[in-house]
């Protein structure tokens, strides 16, 4: 399936909640959280919204590494470094996140209940960071590539190198697809970091039972475009001025009317369940 122009995604009058300046939030499981309450929102009749976030040292899990024979020992070792982990109940694998990753949360109603579109709910994230990234000149892929760390059909690369996965969470009446972009720094530092994780989590594994991550497999938006160092504000202003296009006065009013945003104190509620009900249990 070939990538959609910008106007063709239905992307119309989504609003925008950018969180990516909110780095004082020690929890990586709160923007998660948060989705989750957005996400219930949305298929009460809430409005849809893009959630831009970063985190300042987060370590996130897929629930296939949660139950990795030394999963609990690695994720002791991380916290005592200073890292906020967590496993989160969408899917994919694991993914450091730092300043320089972006993350995307695409939240909106399903048409209906038994709506299984999976495949075009991840179509519309890649068409929408592929227009964001038009004005580098740069061809966005679409495709797995081996090697990278939380691997999917739905990588996204530049000249065979990862800087964007995606996943997904499904709700009865909503949907979340959440993309981790690497657009500052090395990719291929954090891809080591994360084989790091795997070679002490994984220990005693099959060798089907996790990614096998190598270190040349991807980059950074930074090491992959014409952006230079300001990739990572560079690339939240065009994913901003893509929804902005997308938007009407009349649209942005009756959305603005249908958005209710959670306290605080709901989602540090919803992340202390999350953290409960998905814990890594010691084997």
């Amino acid at each position: 399936m070939e990538q959609k122009p910008l106007d063709k995604l239905g992307l119309d009058n989504i609003l925008l909640l950018d969180r990516t300046k909110e780095l004082g939030e020690p929890d990586v499981l709160y923007a998660f959280a948060l989705d989750e309450l957005l996400c219930r929102t949305a298929g009460k009749g809430g409005p849809s919204i893009l959630h831009l976030w970063r985190h300042s040292q987060g370590f996130v899990m897929g629930l296939r590494d949660s139950r990795l024979p030394r999963a609990a020992e690695a994720e002791r070792m991380l916290q005592e470094k200073g890292w906020s982990t967590a496993v989160r109940n969408s899917g994919g694998a694991a993914v450091p996140l730092d300043p320089g990753v972006i993350n995307l949360s695409l939240i909106m109603p399903k048409p209906s209940v038994d709506s299984f579109h999976f495949h075009e709910d991840f179509e519309r994230m890649y068409g929408l960071i592929g227009a964001a990234l038009q004005g580098t000149g740069c061809n966005v892929d679409k495709g797995e590539i081996a090697g990278a760390y939380c691997p999917g059909e739905f990588d996204l690369s530049i000249n065979g190198f990862k800087f964007c996965g995606i996943a997904q969470r499904r709700q009865t009446h909503a949907y979340t697809v959440q993309a981790f972009i690497v657009a500052e720094g090395s990719g291929e530092e954090r891809a080591q970091f994360v084989k790091s994780f795997y070679d002490h989590a994984a220990n005693g594994a099959g060798s089907n039972d996790y990614p096998e991550v190598m270190a040349g497999s991807t980059a950074s938006l930074e090491q992959l475009t014409g952006l230079g160092t300001g990739a990572g504000q560079a690339f939240i202003d065009a994913i901003k001025q893509c929804i902005v296009s997308q938007q009407t006065l009349e649209g942005m009013r009756a959305a603005e009317k249908k958005l209710v945003l959670p306290s605080k104190e709901q989602v540090q509620e919803m992340a202390s369940m999350l953290r409960s009900r998905y814990a890594i249990e010691e084997l």
